[in-house]
């Protein structure tokens, strides 16, 4: 079961690193990065904090989740447990971000699937460490 664990965590770090790469840049994928622009500018529009007075650049914006998700994709696929589990909650915050941006759009509930089964996901994947952990400490 722990190489089943394993994998699931590689391959979702792997999947964010990448999603991150086409946020970064163009060359991978140019309509993918295009389309994601053009939904950063709507994001950027519904950020929790804009009733506080912040209203992020639709760009840094774009760019700040893009080295995010590089940055914790690669480290929840191959760094060590305790950043794994910063990667993990750091990605968990964005899905969460993502999902309520989706719908407070009034986009279809459809759009968010592929960021609540990455969540879901993410979420199993910590629940199995923490009980991994609580495990050990009473062996």
């Amino acid at each position: 079961m722990d190489v089943i664990f394993s994998a699931l965590r590689v391959l979702l770090g792997l999947f964010f690193a990448l999603n991150g790469v086409v946020k970064l840049t163009d060359t991978l994928c140019t309509d993918a990065h295009r389309q994601m622009k053009n939904q950063y500018v709507q994001f950027a529009d519904v950020f929790p904090l804009k009733d506080l007075g912040y209203k992020p650049d639709p760009e840094q914006y774009m760019l700040t989740v893009g080295w995010l998700e590089l940055v914790s994709g690669f480290l929840l696929a191959v760094g060590p447990q305790l950043l794994q589990e910063i990667s993990n909650f750091l990605l968990c915050v964005i899905l969460i971000g993502v999902i309520y941006s989706i719908l407070v759009l009034k986009e279809p509930f459809a759009m968010c699937a592929i960021a609540a089964v990455c969540l879901g996901l993410l979420l199993l994947l910590a629940i199995r460490g923490r009980r991994i952990k609580q495990k050990s400490k009473f062996e």
